[in-house]
């Protein structure tokens, strides 16, 4: 927005905050982008009178369209009838001038994420609105109090971070500097509820709670991309299907806009002087070109137009993707491991028509594993997903053993034993010795180094990352580590036999972490460091990321599935490899872990669970 007209209006009266005032029945919206729109819907669907302030015209016609086109389709889907629509549009005036707002109980601010401009804003509210109203800033990244500070009656101002679309997506981050006044959160947390949203009442810092922990990852991932670890599909793909995700990392950037990413990391870095905050090189860099994401047509991917949502080739889309040019012919697979993770590779290879051999460290745990996947593939018969028929032919192809002898004859040799690199390397000795040459090695490690189980060989060329995710019979995702050593024709097999049994690969280096854990376990990590430091509690923060982030679990629900003891391993082995500060694990974190809390498993996490 441009510069605001003042009316020299006297504010020096005290502002009625009584926890008694009426609730909040006329609101102004001052900027009309795509999320002020979206707030002026909601408002105005819910009844209250609406005063949408721009100082461009056109953004006040377009908002006035997008209402129009909204209420329409609600009518078409009997969501609302005529009636109602008329009432909503009837409740919803524009403006470019300020003063229209004078009226309004409460104010919320949505311009371009910049402290001038916001600063510019308040000041002009103070000469025109009322000193008992309240006057609520929807930045997400810079500073609440500040704001308040350097406003008129500072005790009436708060932050209200909705999530685009606002009228789709449910949290509000209620935020409070230590100026602000109890009641005016508790009149806008009761407005929040009554719009049908879930607030989550914070304090005030860069990114609140969503949008901290999100920006801290989607950082991760842009570096991630510009180091050529990774293409920028594998990478988004890896968080989709690994993490259930509704979007990758680099696409929704382009969505957020590269630029508002940027000046997000900005302040988190300001204020806390994490380098893993500070803004990767390539954010700059695209920013400077223009080259914001979406809205511009162009980001870390080509779209077909500005404003457009459909991904279209560019010179960074590899014309072979994953080829499999070369791959050697797998017929028989062996499985070193009788857990659940061996058994579930056991299960997708079996499934996909390839003969197995399961060897565990006994015959009786070998075929324990079997059963398991028999009933496995019983529930599987019972949910009308195969035959009864394939169940059984599934279960012949499956033999037992009890020594990696009976590999002698295989094609892909898959271990899946205990994360410990000694047993690995161990194991790793013996397969090079049974199995044929030519025969593919693999680890199924999460966080070990691949390369030095292929040095335990003498074949390390052969050698090659299958890292499956569990449950490996329902997850779609497969991360293919290639080491310096590993043979082209091996990744070639290796990608050949994922698309075989029907799973999604994903290429990678030998790494800590990959792509998937590399970038998620940063992210739980500074979960556990926001309740460490009392800023919130692991309700608020599963809450705000569920509803504000589209995420399946909240961290401290996924923490305590996952085992504390497995986070800690995972975060000390990439803090061990990055040596970065910031990926240190939270002393919260190891705490528990030493008192023997180690999530569900155990009976007490981060929550406390009924013993089975």
């Amino acid at each position: 927005m441009d510069r605001l007209p003042h009316t020299g209006v006297s504010t020096a009266s005290p502002s009625d905050l009584s926890p008694s005032r009426a609730p909040l029945t006329t609101v102004a919206v001052v900027g009309l982008g795509t999320m002020g729109t979206g707030i002026a819907e909601i408002l105005a669907r819910a009844g209250r009178e609406v005063i949408g302030v721009d100082i461009n015209e056109s953004a006040c016609r377009r908002a006035v369209t997008a209402l129009e086109v909204a209420t329409a389709r609600a009518v078409h889907r009997e969501r609302i009838t005529e009636r109602e629509r008329a009432g909503i549009l009837d409740r919803f005036r524009v403006s470019t001038d300020l003063r229209t707002a004078s009226d309004a109980e409460l104010v919320i601010e949505v311009v371009p994420e910049d402290y001038d401009t916001k600063h510019e804003v308040f000041a002009a509210l103070d000469t025109v609105v009322s000193p008992s109203a309240i006057i609520a800033t929807g930045t997400n990244a810079l500073s609440v109090t500040r704001l308040a500070a350097e406003s008129a009656h500072p005790e009436r101002v708060l932050g209200l971070h909705f999530f685009n679309p606002a009228p789709a997506m449910k949290l509000v981050e209620i935020v409070s500097s230590v100026l602000t006044s109890p009641a005016a959160i508790e009149a806008v947390t009761a407005l929040a509820r009554d719009l049908g949203k879930e607030p989550v009442a914070l304090g005030d810092r860069p990114g609140f709670v969503a949008d901290g922990l999100l920006f801290g990852y989607l950082n991760q991932a842009a570096a991630m991309y510009e180091a050529k670890y990774a293409a920028r599909e594998d990478i988004d793909a890896a968080m989709r299907l690994g993490c259930g995700l509704p979007m990758g990392p680099l696409a929704l950037l382009d969505l957020i806009g590269i630029d508002t990413a940027r000046t997000v990391l900005e302040a988190m870095y300001t204020a806390s002087g994490d380098r893993l905050h500070a803004p990767a090189p390539i954010l700059g860099q695209l920013s400077e070109a223009g080259l914001t994401g979406r809205k511009a047509g162009r980001g870390f991917y080509t779209y077909e137009a500005p404003g457009s949502a459909t991904v279209v080739p560019d010179a960074a889309t590899a014309e072979v993707r994953h080829s499999t040019e070369g791959a050697r012919p797998v017929r028989a697979v062996g499985v070193a491991g009788s857990g659940t993770m061996a058994s579930g590779i056991a299960e997708v290879f079996t499934k996909a028509g390839l003969e197995v051999v399961l060897a565990g460290r006994t015959l009786e745990k070998a075929e324990r594993a079997k059963a398991r996947i028999g009933k496995s593939l019983e529930r599987s018969v019972s949910k009308g997903r195969m035959t009864e028929r394939a169940r059984e032919q599934a279960l012949e192809r499956i033999t037992t053993a009890d020594a990696l002898d009976a590999f002698a004859e295989v094609d892909l040799a898959v271990e899946a034993v205990a994360e410990d690199l000694v047993v690995k390397q161990e194991l790793f000795k013996v397969l090079d010795k049974v199995c044929k040459p030519g025969a593919v090695l693999a680890t199924t490690t999460s966080s070990l180094s691949v390369v030095a189980c292929a040095r335990a060989t003498s074949r390390p060329q052969d050698v090659v990352g299958l890292h499956f995710f569990n449950p490996a019979p329902a997850m779609k995702l497969v991360e293919v580590v290639r080491t310096v050593l590993t043979a082209d024709d091996v990744r070639a097999t290796a990608h050949a036999v994922c698309t075989t049994v029907g799973k999604h690969p994903v290429d990678c280096g030998d790494r800590a972490g990959f792509i998937v854990n590399a970038l998620l376990f940063p992210y739980l990590n500074n979960a556990v460091k926001m309740v460490q430091e009392h800023y919130a509690t692991p309700d608020a923060i599963d809450a705000a990321m569920k509803l504000g982030g589209g995420y399946p679990m909240g961290p401290f629900e996924l923490l305590d599935v996952v085992g504390l003891d497995v986070s800690l391993a995972i975060e000390r082995v990439l803090h061990r490899e990055f040596r970065e500060p910031g990926l240190a694990p939270a002393p919260l974190l190891e705490h528990l872990v030493a008192a023997g809390c180690l999530g569900r498993k155990t009976g007490r996490g981060f929550r406390e669970y009924a013993k089975a």
